[in-house]
């Protein structure tokens, strides 16, 4: 067996003589003494008796980045290529590849490490050790793995530079560039943090990244949630004690003093250099990486993580590129997110959340998910919770409510053929405001969640934008198509874009906001409301006037809401979390219909918002304009933003409008804007009726795929009466939990 005391480059301190140094210190320099006593003291706690294991490719900086790890903690420090293997083998690494090959040096290098043991070191694994399973299961039992992320490019140059010649996997026909790409599979199993490493950081600055990284790791408390309804003033000790976790708010979803959850710390935030490290990662990477930062591993390990992100967007989205960024005209671009499954930017979170969701509840006890949706949620949501493992189905369901003549025909079909045994629709006799409110009242009504567990053991929980993990993948598409735009040669990194969305809930503009928050330079977020625009009027005044107000059905459904539910937590942000304000704003709208921003107020949230709203009339003349001069159809939503973004922009910058929507959802809308005089109520005729323009982009075959299994599909219809829809939750829980069990 290898020890730690064979392989110690620092000197290491005994008993003895350490107390006798503490001694004279103390007594000589007792301010000298307490610095030190406190960083040696910070140091064994962060270390104890785990070791922290540098992982990465080879030119990543392991050992010198260990070394620099090392002499902070005051703790040994272990080279694997240089102090185990070297000495085991009595020859230089490169000597021993020569000598017996790629695949025997993997099998004599993972045989050194299974015999190799340590504790409270800092250890540099070799850049091929990850490709041995046994020896990292080894390895990692005393460890915490810390993968040193670098970008390919910068690898390959650094080991040009240094006239490397020769690494395991090297061989003719076999690219330097094809052999780093191999390895990452195998980093992204082992580790347990990710640190971003550019390509100019000083070794000095890895390290320090190093070390914050695993206090962060060690410490689950420093990433705890508040309601944006909590006063931290008028905090009791028992809600102090009583901390919030990631898990803890994805399975609740909605505050009991019905605020929304926000982070206590707020959001991470990136470096220049790090993003900069992202712009030639695919989608499923950036994913990886940013939503690493936003949840804890105490709540969801990385290596789960990575499983997660890759079944949500490996093979359920259309396009290998997930959400491509298209150039429209001029200086518009557009955000593609419609080529998920149910065509429309709600696949992003719905196809993600579900197994976060699946993870992250406690295994004792039954869920019923709540939705309103006011159209794309209904079947991106339904679709997303149906594809959980079978077992997860039997303790997981789902009911959509949705207003029974408030969406197209075509994503009223979406949502019956999206049915399965776990999860239904049913329609309300009333508009999404009153879905999504009558949600609100049912969580907080403690009698009747309090009667769901104790009599059937079934608890609630809420898969709408108000649940936090929802916004999370909503702001990975945002900073990455701003990276494409840098990828593409449009931009440099550190020039402003400006983005314009379909808004109706904010939740899509709040993830832009946030991503500008992390470090992407979004100048403006242009809100585009359609004729019910009284986010429009409210960021223009600061007043929001719900009264004498009543929504109109218009051709973008999607956006047809007068409660924006998200705005709460934009609020709460730049009012410096201030729950009271909150509380009191949110209850003058619930009771009275209206409130009004403080002038101070109004003028943080219009250097960030700027707003405009288009009529049905300028929607449909924007689509018919588009098509004409490009050959592309925009969707209504998109078109909505479209005419906004003509009104607002100044054309100083580039502007990403967001695609939320494939036009193949609202048909009947597009052929009136394509001017076909006749249109075919079947929504199958419309859809093939579309497909024949040959337009860009093609029609969404996967929607036409799911239209046709509608058949004879039906769906349960109720009054709008919050006591009807409880009656409907308590029949489904009885339908489902009870036949399982």
């Amino acid at each position: 067996m290898f020890h730690v005391f064979q392989y110690q480059p620092l000197r290491l301190i005994t008993q003895n003589n350490l107390s006798s140094m503490c001694l004279k210190l103390m007594l000589s320099r007792p301010v000298a003494f307490a610095q030190i006593w406190k960083s040696w003291f910070s140091s064994r706690s962060l270390l104890g008796k785990k070791n922290i294991i540098l992982m990465g490719p080879p030119g990543a900086g392991k050992t010198t980045t260990g070394r620099i790890v090392g002499q902070k903690l005051n703790c040994p420090v272990i080279d694997i290529d240089d102090d185990v293997l070297e000495t085991t083998w009595n020859m230089s690494v490169s000597e021993k590849l020569q000598e017996v090959g790629n695949e025997e040096f993997l099998e004599e290098e993972g045989k050194a490490l299974l015999k190799f043991s340590a504790s409270g070191s800092v250890i540099s694994l070799t850049g091929s050790n990850p490709m041995h399973a046994a020896g990292m299961q080894h390895i990692k039992k005393n460890g915490i793995v810390v993968y040193l992320d670098v970008p390919t490019t910068v690898i390959m140059s650094r080991l040009k530079s240094k006239g490397t010649d020769r690494i395991v996997g090297l061989s003719p026909g076999i690219s330097l560039k094809d052999v780093l790409q191999f390895r990452k599979q195998f980093y992204k199993r082992w580790f347990d943090i990710r640190v971003l490493c550019g390509g100019d950081v000083a070794a000095e600055v890895v390290a320090e990244k190093v070390l914050d990284a695993v206090k962060r790791y060690q410490d689950s408390e420093l990433e705890t949630f508040i309601s944006t309804r909590s006063s931290r003033s008028g905090r009791s000790m028992e809600e102090d004690s009583h901390k919030l976790y990631f898990s803890d708010v994805v399975t609740q979803g909605l505050a009991l003093d019905g605020g929304l959850f926000v982070p206590e710390r707020g959001l991470p935030k990136f470096t220049a250099e790090e993003w900069q490290g992202l712009i030639e990662a695919t989608y499923v990477e950036r994913a990886q990486v940013i939503l690493e930062r936003c949840i804890h591993p105490a709540d969801i390990p990385a290596s789960k993580l990575a499983e997660i992100i890759e079944t949500a967007y490996g093979e359920n989205f259309s396009c290998s590129k997930v959400a491509p960024v298209r150039h429209l005209a001029g200086n518009q671009f557009l955000l593609e997110l419609f080529h998920g499954p149910t065509a429309s930017f709600k696949d992003f979170a719905l196809q993600l959340v579900p197994h976060l969701f699946a993870y992250c509840i406690p295994r004792s006890c039954n869920y019923l998910i709540l939705v309103a949706t006011s159209g794309d949620t209904g079947s991106a949501v339904l679709d997303g919770f149906s594809r959980l493992h079978d077992t997860d189905k039997q303790r997981i369901a789902l009911v959509n409510f949705f207003p029974e003549d408030g969406v197209s025909p075509i994503q009223k079909s979406q949502m019956i053929a999206c049915q399965k045994e776990n999860a239904w629709s049913v329609g309300v006799k009333s508009d999404f405001d009153f879905c999504q409110t009558a949600i609100k009242q049912i969580f907080t009504n403690s009698d009747f969640t309090g009667f769901l567990t104790v009599e059937y053991g079934t608890a609630l929980a809420a898969a709408n934008s108000i649940n936090w993990a929802r916004l999370l993948p909503q702001i990975v598409y945002h900073a990455s198509a701003y990276l494409d735009l840098v990828h593409q040669g449009i931009i440099s990194f550190g020039s402003p874009v400006d983005i314009c969305i379909p808004t109706g809930n904010f939740g899509n503009m709040l993830a832009a906001f946030y991503a500008k928050m992390m470090g992407i330079p979004i100048r403006k977020c242009i809100c585009a409301s359609n004729e019910n625009n009284v986010l429009t009027d409210f960021i223009r005044t600061g007043v929001y006037d719900l009264r004498g107000r009543k929504l109109i059905s218009s051709f973008s459904p999607a956006v047809d809401i007068l409660k924006s539910s998200n705005l709460e937590r934009y609020l709460h942000l730049i009012a410096n979390e201030d729950g009271q304000l909150m509380t009191q704003l949110f209850n003058q709208l619930e009771n009275q219909g209206h409130f009004q921003l403080q002038k101070d107020l109004l003028g943080k949230l219009q250097q960030d918002l700027v707003a405009g709203w288009c009529s049905d009339e300028d929607c449909l003349a924007a689509i018919h304009s588009v098509y004409s001069t490009t050959g592309y159809i925009l969707d209504t939503h998109t078109a909505v933003a479209k005419v906004v973004a003509d009104r607002l922009q100044d054309r100083t910058c580039p502007i990403i409008i967001s695609s939320t929507a494939h036009y193949s959802k609202f048909a009947p809308a597009i052929l009136r804007a394509l001017r076909i005089a006749e249109i075919n109520q079947n929504p199958l005729s419309q859809l093939h009726l579309l497909s024949s323009y040959s337009a860009l982009p093609p029609i969404h075959w996967g929607l036409l795929e799911t239209l046709k299994k509608t058949g004879n599909g039906d769906h349960q219809v109720c009054a709008a009466d919050t006591s009807v829809l409880m009656s409907h939750i308590e029949t489904l829980i009885q339908n489902h939990f009870m036949k399982v069990f």
